[in-house]
């Protein structure tokens, strides 16, 4: 199952945009050794978790205490048996405990060594700590949030985590056609900060081309335009509308009931003068009916107006349903691998791991003497 599988990774423990790395690289069919701490995890690895936890689904966890010697050969030798590693420690920490580039790569040309970070391992900010907002900021990309009268909001998302991640498995999946040609593997430098960043091409090429500004909430992108919003209505709910295309905008102002308005009549969404007074007309035309009534209303229209969905009632969108793009576990549901593939469908429910680690890592190839001292260890 999946168009990685045979592919071998080992993940190390982290926060975030490792972990739904890890994940991605598991639902793509890769055999994932999470290398964890023993004992119980830190309160900021469970804090998303309630009974299921989706990022490490797929994953085989591997308890090692790193200070030990014992241990950390034996991950040495579990990583000479692998395709890939992934670390999302600061600078210089997997140097520190003698499992850099440098060593793994002298034992294993072939590796594919994955590096995630915040600000990358190189620059002034390399070792400076950060969050998903931090990153996304550094982008110009929050600055365009939120209503122009309010700051910027910090929406969560956590696109800088999930742009990473995304960018990252791509960046992994890429290396490994290298290694596949040459036999020769490479260190990725991924930054979380740069994956935000890179993200946001397309829009800074709308800045570049005037159609954002400095100008937060004044230009159609950022919630100026009324047929490029979001609307309040009568319940305290809200529909999205992104008519941008004339076609689209036709089919909106004639399900709004308001083709006979001097505003528009005239049918020119791009007189930018009219805007505020048209955003007024709009704003009362969905206040005055309830979300469902204008969801029935733009149901079989092409009009790119659709309501408004929190996370539980996304869980029930008819389209996610009718094509199984939801994975459940112990009542809890999530979004399942995307994209598809014809041929090595992705895995869209975790496979039997075994119990027995021993034996789960002798099948890998793990030498009798590495296991042994480790297995003394663990019944010291």
């Amino acid at each position: 199952m999946g168009p990685l599988e045979g592919v071998r990774v080992v993940e190390m423990a982290g926060l975030g945009a490792g972990p739904l790395a890890g994940m991605m690289l598991a639902d793509l069919g890769c055999g994932v050794i999470l290398v964890d701490k023993p004992g119980p995890p830190s309160p900021e690895a469970v804090i998303h978790i309630k009974d299921v936890d989706p990022l490490n689904r797929n994953k085989q966890r591997l308890p090692l205490n790193l200070k030990n010697p014992a241990h950390v050969a034996l991950l040495r030798e579990i990583i000479g048996l692998s395709d890939v590693l992934l670390e999302s420690y600061r600078p210089g920490v997997m140097e520190r405990l003698d499992l850099g580039p440098e060593q793994c790569m002298a034992q294993h040309p072939a590796l594919v060594y994955a590096r995630l970070t915040g600000w990358g391992q190189t620059g002034p900010m390399a070792l400076k700590a950060g969050h998903d907002p931090n990153y996304v900021a550094a982008t110009g990309a929050l600055y365009h949030t939120g209503h122009p009268d309010s700051p910027p909001i910090t929406p969560p998302t956590l696109l800088g985590d999930a742009s990473a991640a995304a960018l990252l498995v791509a960046g992994i999946s890429a290396a490994l056609v290298t290694v596949s040609k040459t036999g020769e593997g490479q260190v990725i430098d991924a930054s979380i900060a740069e994956s935000a960043n890179y993200l946001t091409t397309y829009a800074k090429s709308f800045y570049q081309s005037g159609h954002l500004s400095d100008a937060r909430g004044a230009s159609w992108l950022d919630g100026a335009a009324p047929w490029n919003t979001t609307y309040q209505t009568q319940d305290g709910q809200y529909m999205v509308v992104a008519a941008i295309e004339a076609k689209f905008y036709c089919v909106l102002i004639a399900a709004l009931g308001l083709n006979a308005d001097p505003l528009f009549a005239d049918l020119d969404q791009w007189d930018y003068g009219r805007w505020p007074e048209q955003k007024d007309v709009m704003e009362r035309r969905f206040g005055s009916e309830s979300r469902a009534f204008w969801a029935q209303v733009f149901d079989g229209l092409d009009a790119c107006v659709s309501p408004v969905l929190n996370y539980k009632e996304s869980a029930n969108h008819p389209q996610f349903i009718a094509r199984d793009a939801l994975w459940s576990s112990d009542g809890q549901i999530f979004p399942a691998p995307a994209p598809r593939f014809s041929v090595t469908p992705s895995l869209t429910s975790p496979p039997e791991l075994t119990d027995d680690l021993h034996h789960y890592l002798k099948a890998m190839g793990v030498t009798d003497s590495a296991l042994a001292a480790w297995r003394l260890d663990e019944q010291a």
